[in-house]
């Protein structure tokens, strides 16, 4: 595949004390926290070619469905990086893993039929440029699927959130922010949402600021403007 160039370096986000605690900790949240069943259902039902904007470790590529022909997989992180290639290799179907930024994808226009942001839109520095990139890349009608940390719906949470993304959380957690808008950020990229659900990670237990999330599909019905 024949990638765009960009002005965005190789490896414009590097955070590899964050990069080695996110490895350990999402292997764990797999089971404890009920993540691969989110994952199941993030990806069930796509086909065709798909582009995952920060694909992490790569812990997404095992519940791709058999209909997906081909997965693109953007990590700007260096560690991740490395070991989203080794998840790829496990895959069951052809994974490219490839190095680059959200908000300048190094891809073809209406290139993909699908795009995954999974546990990302939180901590891209741009969240409108991300999305007009993903936009950008989905031939018209291709869909969105997203799972993503979003702001509380309780006001004392959501203040919490606020908080928190204002101060330290950010610098902790790779640029992380727990209370984004991301449903209306995505529907002011243009994009229809179809179908969403709130989901609480994990299920039970003490209720953290970051445990406000949402699953769901939104389509591209416009051209890029």
């Amino acid at each position: 595949m024949r990638l765009r160039s960009t002005r965005i370096p190789r490896d414009a986000v590097h955070h590899p004390v964050f990069a080695r605690f996110y490895a350990r900790m999402s292997v764990v949240a797999e089971t404890r926290a009920g993540l691969a069943a989110v994952r199941s259902d993030l990806l069930a039902g796509l086909s065709g070619r798909v582009i995952e904007i920060g694909a992490g470790n790569g812990l997404n590529f095992a519940h791709y469905p058999p209909a997906v022909s081909e997965v693109v997989a953007i990590e700007p992180e260096r560690s991740l990086r490395r070991l989203a290639v080794r998840s790829a290799l496990r895959a069951g179907l052809p994974v490219d893993v490839v190095p680059g930024a959200a908000e300048a994808l190094p891809v073809k226009s209406e290139a993909f039929d699908g795009a995954v942001a999974s546990l990302v839109l939180c901590s891209v520095r741009d969240v409108e440029r991300s999305l007009a990139e993903i936009v950008r890349v989905l031939r018209p009608g291709g869909e969105l699927r997203f799972f993503e940390h979003v702001r509380a719906d309780d006001r004392a949470m959501a203040a919490a959130q606020r908080v928190l993304d204002r101060t330290v959380w950010p610098l902790l957690t790779g640029g992380c922010h727990t209370g984004r808008d991301t449903l209306a950020a995505i529907e002011r990229a243009g994009f229809v949402v179809e179908t969403y659900r709130r989901v609480r990670m994990p299920e039970c237990g003490i209720r953290l600021p970051m445990s406000t999330c949402v699953l769901g599909v939104a389509r591209r019905t416009d051209v890029p403007r």
